[in-house]
């Protein structure tokens, strides 16, 4: 089951053009175009599979938040980090809000999840993958649930985080409305995204990682996203840059374009990305945004 994106998600523009074609380097070989909207300049995989179909694309030893494997230097490296930026994670929000209500969305195998529980926050999860899901449930004890479209109606966050998630939800808009209603008038809105403007995206091109069509439907810069966010009533409070994934990132590109991980070159393209962005408007491979109402 196939899908077309007709109209851009945050504009609206029908206009779109091709960007570039990616490879799926993960688990299918296949091949997918990335659009850009000829208005706004927003990115985003089309056509892709419809969400009924996207499972498969996940299903992989090598798609490391699903699965939780350490097979591979890369994959132990990101474990790593992944425990540094824990820690970083929890002191970010709990400098945002006093410690209260939470809502992690795509919480993949639950490490954050058990992580806040553990330092006192009422925390819950939203997980679409049974088996992260599952993993996520034994491994933080706490509620986890399938769609963040339809649970919790009741409920509101203090403090909602989407960790590298948001690329991924097919319904952007109506996720971007739920979200909304789910966040407390004084809550913070946490969201983390590869950002498509970042040096190391521009030397990779379409051998970037962080593309990894088809699960990414969509390739956000500083731009789009607050276009999209003051669409729908939201504004970006702060941003902070996420300058491990460059590293991370560039291992993966040079593995995907040359079929073999280049150490040296990836560390130094990491690095010069980030020194770049530092000069550049702040534009890291990665970034989390501060969002309030």
């Amino acid at each position: 089951m196939i899908e077309t994106v007709e109209v851009c998600p945050v504009c609206d523009c029908k206009e779109q053009k091709l960007y570039l074609t990616c490879r799926d380097h993960t688990v299918s070989g296949e091949e997918f175009k990335v659009k850009q909207c000829t208005d706004c300049g927003f990115r985003f995989t089309s056509p892709r599979p419809a969400q009924a179909a996207i499972g498969k694309y996940y299903q992989s030893e090598n798609y490391v938040s699903h699965s939780g494997t350490s097979k591979g230097l890369i994959n132990k490296l990101y474990h790593t980090v992944r425990r540094k930026t824990l820690k970083d994670k929890l002191s970010l929000i709990n400098q945002l809000h006093p410690r209260g209500t939470l809502l992690d969305v795509g919480c993949g195998t639950g490490d954050f999840l058990k992580a806040c529980r553990d330092r006192g926050w009422a925390a819950k999860g939203i997980e679409a993958d049974p088996v992260a899901r599952q993993k996520a449930q034994e491994n933080s004890g706490v509620e986890v649930n399938e769609d963040l479209l339809t649970a919790f109606k009741a409920r509101k966050f203090d403090v909602i985080t989407l960790w590298h998630v948001l690329e991924h939800l097919h319904q952007l808009e109506e996720s971007i409305i739920r979200l909304k209603q789910l966040l407390d008038k004084e809550g913070v809105l946490v969201v983390a995204v590869p950002n498509s403007n970042s040096l190391d995206a521009r030397i990779y091109h379409e051998y970037w990682a962080a593309y990894d069509v088809p699960r990414h439907l969509y390739h956000f810069d500083q731009r789009s996203m607050a276009l999209l966010l003051e669409k729908h009533g939201l504004k970006i409070a702060g941003i902070k840059p996420m300058k491990f994934d460059a590293f991370y990132i560039s291992l993966l590109s040079t593995k995907y374009k040359y079929g073999q991980t280049r150490y040296v070159e990836s560390v130094k393209n990491g690095l010069y990305s980030n020194i770049w962005a530092a000069r550049n408007g702040k534009n890291y491979s990665s970034i989390t945004y501060i969002v309030s109402q």
